[in-house]
């Protein structure tokens, strides 16, 4: 009777040590997540086995040139005047370039699966942070984390969503997409991402090319908004509070659209030949950051977004 009782209480023990434990993926803490942890998923590689770019080498226009293609397209950045490309053949590989622009850090991030390339602040609440990539997704968006706190970071949503950093927000630059023959003759004197990554990857390779060609995704989306297909492109934005989509393919079309987003007037246009997207506030010229996605993964995370549509 004695060793039964004792067999019960065990069980009971290890049921409420069950209970207490604090969810957890790839070694992430998800106790305090504020996105629904079952609608977390793994992307198949393990913590950083898609590795970030932590110690990046720049090499010439002349030097990119010999391997990049004219309508290979760049994410270019540009601080104190400095100017990078940094290539999508190499990000589609990390995912996360950690780099700096004299005093200025900032994280170059990519998620393949949404299409989107943003460029942050690496400073976030007085700490410089270093990005890595999880392994884990949500909405089919990268999950990023902070190696200083280990917390979970959504690229799209631009803030954090576990961990000791829960509450930050990340700063988005201007940055824009364009295509590599348009950019070396703009900048022939900035300096490129080169294939000196530390990794052996085919960069001649990119690996998404049949995913583009789709309109499915690899992983669960939240769907909210059906106005567009899945893939089409848009240009989304934020002003005053309010999120904004304005799709590629109907922009194209107009020189350039003014549209009210929240209190603000502002002016957006597209150039198809140099691939590049440009917003500004129309009565004080000021730049406004512009994220190049998918329909499906902007309406994910913003599904009140207003839809700018062609008339």
């Amino acid at each position: 009777m004695k060793r039964k009782t004792s067999l019960m209480v065990g069980i009971l023990l290890t049921g409420l040590s069950l209970l207490s434990a604090e969810p957890e993926k790839n070694g992430f803490d998800l106790g305090n997540a504020v996105i629904p942890v079952e609608e977390i998923r793994s992307g198949g590689p393990p913590r950083d086995g898609i590795p970030s770019i932590d110690r990046p080498v720049f090499e010439s226009v002349e030097e990119a040139d010999r391997w990049l293609r004219r309508n290979d397209i760049v994410v270019s950045f540009g601080y104190g005047g400095e100017i990078r490309a940094y290539p999508l053949r190499i990000l589609v590989w990390h995912e996360i370039v950690n780099d700096r622009f004299g005093d200025r850090p900032v994280a170059v991030t990519y998620c393949p699966l949404c299409g989107t390339a943003m460029v942050f602040d690496a400073v976030v609440d007085g700490r410089t942070r270093i990005f890595g990539v999880s392994g884990l997704l949500y909405n089919s968006d990268v999950l990023m984390y902070d190696r200083q706190t280990e917390s979970l970071w959504s690229q799209l949503a631009m803030k954090a969503v576990s961990g000791p950093a829960l509450g930050n927000e990340l700063d988005l630059l201007p940055s824009e997409h364009m295509e590599w023959g348009k950019w070396k003759e703009e900048n022939p004197d900035g300096r490129v991402l080169s294939r000196e990554t530390g990794a052996s990857r085919d960069y001649g390779r990119m690996p998404y090319r049949d995913y583009e060609r789709t309109q499915r995704t690899l992983f669960p989306v939240r769907k909210y908004r059906d106005e567009l297909k899945n893939k089409e492109w848009i240009a989304g934005l934020h002003v005053d509070g309010v999120a904004a989509a304005f799709p590629l393919g109907e922009l194209a079309e107009e020189e350039s659209v003014k549209a009210r987003v929240g209190e603000s007037l502002i002016e957006v246009s597209f150039d198809p030949e140099r691939e590049t997207v440009r917003a500004v506030r129309t009565k004080s010229g000021e730049r406004i950051p512009v994220t190049r996605a998918y329909w499906f993964a902007w309406q994910a995370f913003y599904p009140e977004t207003a839809l700018w549509r062609a008339p």
